[in-house]
């Protein structure tokens, strides 16, 4: 966590998806020190996490979309998706909130890499696929500890406007159809496997977040702070986005979530053994 503006290292949230905008839209936490990493081609980025992390190949889905939605008729090419996937976000909400905070290129790579990278413990900054939020992180005392300053909850406001306002089934719906684009970039990652497993696997994750009781205590280091409680300094960059946004917002993302999970695996057709 940094007293500085930075981006997530993750949801929807990401993820709002939308798709993952549930999932993918929000993953936000503060960039620590040991974090930092060079800027590099989105890519290269994507390559370099993927091989960091496991490489899934297994040789049949788990979840499996349907064939409408292994379909690549009248999608475009995955390199020029942006303004089609744009669109098809922007129509899941009722105004244009998400447009201020989605990046316009390469949003499909982005959120696949983003969403594959939540379960571990560092993502590139560069990968994002929405803005981060803006202001710095604060602080409070807290009976002699450092705690996070309710103040920040504020940042996460639009974030969360965004989440409520999407309609789960209807964000489902819009993934599957552009499912083709979504494995074709989770292949460019460089595994064998398929990106819906993954999706599921990753919410899953997030699912399992602790929901801590009370503040937490920090303490600060060269740059920014950490969880005094290595329990909750371990988890994974997913997360720890979990329990920073409050216990009030992180049990309307796991809502979310569980909703969107439902509408993803629903009929769906059964897997081949």
């Amino acid at each position: 966590m940094s007293s500085q503006s930075s981006g997530s290292k993750w949801l929807a949230g990401v993820l709002v998806i939308a798709i993952v905008a549930l999932g993918a839209v929000f993953f936000y936490r503060e960039k620590q020190a040991r974090d930092t990493t060079q800027p590099q081609p989105p890519a290269a980025t994507s390559a370099a996490l993927a091989h960091a992390g496991t490489v899934h190949e297994a040789a049949l889905p788990t979840h499996p979309i349907g064939p409408a939605g292994a379909s690549t008729a009248g999608l475009p090419a995955l390199g020029a998706s942006d303004d089609a996937i744009m669109a098809g976000l922007l129509a899941l909400t009722s105004d244009g909130a998400l447009k201020t905070l989605l990046r316009p290129e390469a949003i499909v790579s982005r959120m696949v890499a983003t969403i594959d990278a939540l379960p571990k413990q560092v993502i590139g900054m560069n990968i994002l696929p929405m803005r981060t939020p803006t202001g710095r992180f604060q602080v409070e005392s807290d009976d002699g500890m450092f705690v996070e300053s309710k103040k920040n909850l504020e940042r996460y406001d639009t974030y969360m406007y965004v989440a409520d306002h999407v309609e789960p089934k209807a964000a489902a719906a819009w993934y599957k159809r552009n499912y083709p684009l979504f494995q074709q970039a989770y292949r460019d990652l460089g595994t064998g496997g398929y990106f819906n497993d993954r999706l599921i696997e990753v919410i899953d994750h997030l699912l399992a977040a602790p929901e801590p009781k009370g503040p937490l205590q920090l303490l600060p280091e060269k740059v920014g702070y950490v969880y005094a409680n290595p329990q909750f300094e371990q988890l994974s960059v997913g997360q720890k986005f979990m329990i920073r946004v409050g216990a009030a917002n992180e049990a309307k993302l796991k809502a979310k979530l569980r909703a969107l999970r439902e509408a993803i695996v629903a009929d769906a057709p059964q897997a081949a053994h």
